[in-house]
């Protein structure tokens, strides 16, 4: 039977998210953000994230997984509490647009049911707009030395304070998307880490986000443009409720 809820996992890693007096958190070591999910690709992998236990949510630009893997800590290492899927359907939202990214958001159907636990568990959408400046917890992965078709070794993760929609706008370069929030700035310098795509910002406990675009690294402060995912929870909904 099919549930119309989407579950809240209250992880120790979620918890810590809502926590704004550090840019950097201390999560466990060998611990995985349970609601991660590991979109292993080709050319690149994405990240995905864990709304139900048949669902993930994650970017439409995002190629298609050749497998996806739950409960990841670091990708380059298997675990044996992982728990690995393929999958039976995707949805790309039907306005997606190739060129300006706007709504970029595809849902994926595990092809068997995820066993939620301490590793892996769901992330709760948001159903509303939030307030803006809320401190997001945004976690990805990256290489230590990044080669092509190569999974990544560490996860990494920052607090950003979301931005005003005025200067969010202003950030775009003309370029007129709506349903946008924006983190980080400018910074004098581009860092060589390259991230994997389509990082979840989780702010004041819920998905409000997926990165759809930076320029630079999100995860040292620069600027990064999420698709606002409660703009889409009914759609959301409706394919959950109706696959």
């Amino acid at each position: 039977m099919k549930c119309c809820l989407i579950f809240a996992f209250m992880s120790a890693a979620v918890v810590l998210a809502n926590d704004s007096k550090n840019e950097k958190l201390d999560l466990q070591e060998d611990f995985p953000v349970p609601y991660m999910v590991y979109l292993q690709s080709s050319p690149e992998p994405c990240v995905g994230s864990l709304i139900h236990p048949e669902w993930v949510l994650t970017a439409a630009h995002c190629p298609l997984p050749v497998k996806i893997r739950l409960g990841v800590y670091q990708p380059s290492i298997k675990n044996k509490k992982e728990q690995i899927r393929n999958y039976s359907l995707t949805v790309i939202y039907p306005e997606f647009n190739k060129e300006t990214l706007e709504n970029d958001l595809m849902m994926i159907k595990l092809s068997k049911p995820a066993a939620l636990n301490s590793h892996v568990g769901t992330i709760a959408v948001a159903m509303e707009h939030l307030a803006t400046n809320d401190t997001c917890f945004i976690p990805t992965w990256i290489w230590k030395e990044y080669k092509n078709l190569s999974d990544p070794d560490i996860l990494t993760w920052i607090n950003k304070h979301s931005l005003p929609f005025n200067d969010c706008q202003n950030m775009l370069d003309g370029r007129m998307i709506v349903n946008i929030m924006c983190v980080g700035q400018p910074l004098k310098s581009m860092s060589k880490i390259k991230e994997v795509s389509a990082a979840p910002a989780i702010c004041s406990g819920r998905l409000r986000g997926i990165l759809s675009w930076a320029k630079g690294s999100v995860t040292l402060g620069s600027e990064g443009f999420f698709t606002e995912v409660y703009s889409y929870a009914r759609w959301i909904m409706k394919i959950i409720n109706t696959h």
